[in-house]
């Protein structure tokens, strides 16, 4: 589980690096790690969308995602 965590939070990085838009790579890479069940690592991550860039249209998206699983069971 550890490395798994270390290899999702390494491509990220990698993602993030190599475009113009980290906004946008950002919370591709949460919806991403909620489609593979990995909840608290898109937690996080939609977390930091909003808090690096929340004047953007991905923050209003990942407000609602986050505010969706934090009302799943």
């Amino acid at each position: 589980m550890t490395t798994r965590l270390i290899l999702c939070a390494f491509f990220s990085v990698l993602l993030l690096s190599c475009s113009g838009d980290k906004a946008k790579e950002l919370l591709e890479t949460a919806e991403f790690e909620e489609r593979q069940m990995n909840l608290p690592h898109a937690k996080q991550l939609y977390e930091e969308v909003i808090r690096l860039y929340p004047t953007s249209k991905e923050a209003t998206t990942a407000q609602a995602r986050l505010a969706t699983l934090k009302q799943a069971p």
